[in-house]
Parts: structure tokens; sequence; C-alpha cells
């Protein structure tokens, strides 16, 4: 099942193809999708937003908590049976709410859920071990970043830039501004890779 997460971080400016999916809307994130994006579950705290949501949600949670409303809305789609979620609204706003969405995505990933954050700027992926493979256009900028502690990657396909054997030491911005040839793909020996794929700015 796919799963869509919009979060109250920047708007999502483009289109969000709700098709088969299931969509969670994080408390203040309604301010910039209600009207444009279908919701099927409104959920949070609700102490950023001014108007009752519709759906009304089928709880709201306490503000003082120990886990973000996006943390709660992963929660949520992996006890729903989702294989894949699509978080919008993760960048722009608080940096440090951002950093803490990037550990969504290893929440999704320990529980063998395919996940993606999707912002204004870029496509952010998290790898595992085994083979990875991505489709984006000829020439865009791709970076490797290891997540958590060090990452070891063979056998590097579709880059400008592919040693047999690449070792990402975490504290090293080694992997940042590789150019992809189209698709790309390689195998993650061990330890977690950030993928971020970046689109031009408007």
């Amino acid at each position: 099942m796919r799963c869509i997460i919009l979060l109250n971080g920047e708007p999502h400016r483009g289109e969000i193809d709700t098709a088969g999916a299931y969509v969670i809307c994080c408390d203040g994130a309604y301010s910039w999708a209600h009207g444009k994006v279908r919701i099927d579950e409104n959920l949070g705290d609700f102490d950023s937003l001014k108007e009752a949501p519709i759906p009304s949600p089928r709880e709201v949670f306490p503000a003082e908590k120990n886990e973000t409303d996006g943390e709660l809305a992963t929660l949520r789609a992996i006890s729903l049976g989702a294989t894949q979620i699509e978080y919008y609204g993760a960048g722009g706003g608080r940096e440090d709410h951002f950093l803490g969405n990037l550990h969504l995505l290893f929440l999704a990933r320990a529980a063998g859920v395919d996940a993606m954050l999707i912002t204004r700027g870029a496509k952010i992926s998290l790898c595992g071990a085994g083979r990875q493979k991505f489709s984006c256009k000829e020439g865009k900028t791709v970076s490797l970043l290891p997540f958590g502690g060090d990452a070891h990657i063979m056998e590097m396909e579709g880059f400008k830039y592919a040693p047999d054997d690449l070792h990402l030491a975490y504290g090293s911005t080694r992997g940042i501004s590789n150019i992809a040839r189209g698709g790309f793909s390689f195998r993650v020996e061990s330890g977690h890779v950030l993928v971020i794929i970046n689109e031009e700015v408007a």
C-alpha cells in the first residue's frame, strides 16, 4: 500500500498524485494541503491549526508528547500495512524538524517500508544493504551520504564518478555532488546511505 504523509514544512508547490494512496495530513500541513490534496486522515495535536480539519481526526494527541506528528503519522502508516511512504512538506521551516524528518526514513526502513522525502529542492531516500536502483534524468546532481555511521558501496553504475569500491566515512563529505547518467544503481555492502537527487529550483 502506498501512503502519502503531508508535513507542516515548506508547502509543496507541485501536484501530488494521490491515486491509489492513503493520505495522512499532519496538523498544520492542513493549512496548505486543504483544497489542494485529497486527505483521508488528519493526525496530530493540532497546536498550530486555527480551524477544525476535515475529515475530523480520530484522535487529538497532546501537544506535550515525545513524538512529532510526522513520527505518529509514520507509525500509523506502518500499522496500516504501508509498503511505500512519500513525505511532502518535509523541507523548509525549522531545521530541527527537517533533520528529524530524515530519521523518519530510518524508522520506515527499519519496518521494511520504502520511503522518500520530496522537498522543493530534492528527493531523498534511505538505503540499506543490497542492490539499489533509481531513475532520474541525465545530468542530475546526486549525493550519497552515510547515515548513522560509516557505509560501504560497491558496483556503482550510471554515475560520472563510479569507483568500484567506495567507503563513505561518517563525518566526511566525499559522496556529495556526483552526476547521474540517467538511471543509476549501486550495492550497499554495509551501513545506510542517504540518496539525494537534487532538483532545479525555480
